[in-house]
């Protein structure tokens, strides 16, 4: 078959996935799920707290396992591919980068805000001083327009990331708009620096989303096994590669395989089906922040009011990652107007 486009995947199971099991997944588990992908082709597995390193806390959850057994386990089981993990400045530090890659890590996403890309100009420097493979990961990004956007892109460029990431945390995005962002960021990046594209299911597009970036110009795509992750979870690894094979996009990544990850691996781990139910739907109606949902169900539970009620309201606040004690304030004003 002749392919349109070649393209690399990173799978977010044993990170963004965390937040699907409450950073419940043991060391065991890690291992499982990272030689399930081992050798499927997959370039990157990512693995952290849900959060990130330095994550695990009493505001974003406590793991499992400590962070240190958690990278020991996933460095050890890989053969072909890296293993890379996730730094949200103001949660992780430079100190906790270095010693993930002396467990092994070879690449670092630095995550930012979409509109504060200089949060993360010391972390991106320190990782390519460090040798490892540095991406940009800018957060929200339906929050923030084409043009904000690729200037915040130029700066984590500027600061040496080797790639610069469009992240649609609230999985809010459509086609055309994931089009108009990816093809404008792809269009200001020089081109020895790549462009790639995150994606939730909130909305139920994370495939379509992730295609259209792929043919604005995105190289590298994310996605987890049988789509675990926050809210309705990330784009569905399998589904992905099987879309792209009949599409005419090159993952790399052996299909049978990842069908058999998700299906034996994964699904018997889960705490609870990935769907786009009603609260999940709202987090993308809403364009809220997908770690958000345990977070909510929890304050609305409280309270005895709705959680889409607070979702959509924090929506209309335009709160953001890192603003977790909004939750319960927001459920506690709406229990009080009742």
């Amino acid at each position: 078959m002749a392919y349109k486009y070649r393209i690399e995947l990173t799978d977010v199971t044993l990170r963004d996935g965390m937040h699907a099991v409450r950073h419940q997944f043991s060391v065991d588990d890690a291992k499982a799920i990272t030689s399930a992908l081992d050798g499927t082709g997959v370039s990157l597995i990512e693995a952290a707290h849900g959060d990130g390193l330095g994550g695990s806390s009493v505001q974003y959850g406590f793991s499992k396992e400590s962070e240190e057994d958690y990278l020991r386990a996933v460095c050890s089981v890989v053969k072909k591919s890296r293993v890379a993990t996730l730094l949200l400045p103001g949660i992780g530090t430079v100190e906790d980068l270095k010693h993930a890659e002396e467990l092994g890590i070879k690449a670092v996403r630095v995550a930012t805000h979409s509109t504060e890309a200089d949060t993360g100009a010391q972390h991106i420097e320190e990782a390519r001083k460090m040798g490892l493979d540095t991406v940009g990961f800018l957060m929200m990004s339906h929050m923030t327009p084409s043009e904000v956007l690729a200037e915040e892109g130029k700066k984590m460029a500027s600061y040496g990331a080797q790639c610069v990431y469009i992240v649609d945390s609230a999985g809010a995005m459509l086609m055309d708009e994931v089009r108009r962002k990816v093809c404008t960021l792809r269009n200001v990046l020089s081109s020895d620096v790549q462009v790639g594209f995150h994606a939730h299911n909130n909305l139920g597009v994370s495939v379509a989303n992730s295609i259209a970036a792929v043919e604005e110009g995105a190289f590298r795509i994310d996605a987890s096994l049988a789509g675990l992750g926050a809210g309705a979870g990330n784009t569905p690894l399998e589904v992905f590669v099987a879309a792209c094979e009949k599409y005419g996009i090159d993952t790399g990544v052996q299909l049978y395989p990842v069908m058999d990850a998700a299906e034996d691996i994964v699904r018997p781990r889960m705490h609870q089906p990935i769907m786009t139910d009603r609260t999940s739907l709202t987090l993308g109606y809403a364009g809220v922040y997908s770690s958000f949902l345990l977070h909510a169900n929890r304050a609305a539970d409280q309270f005895n009011v709705d959680t889409r009620d607070v979702l959509v309201e924090l929506g209309r606040r335009k709160v953001v990652g890192g603003q977790e004690d909004m939750i319960v304030d927001v459920a506690f004003e709406i229990a009080n107007k009742k």
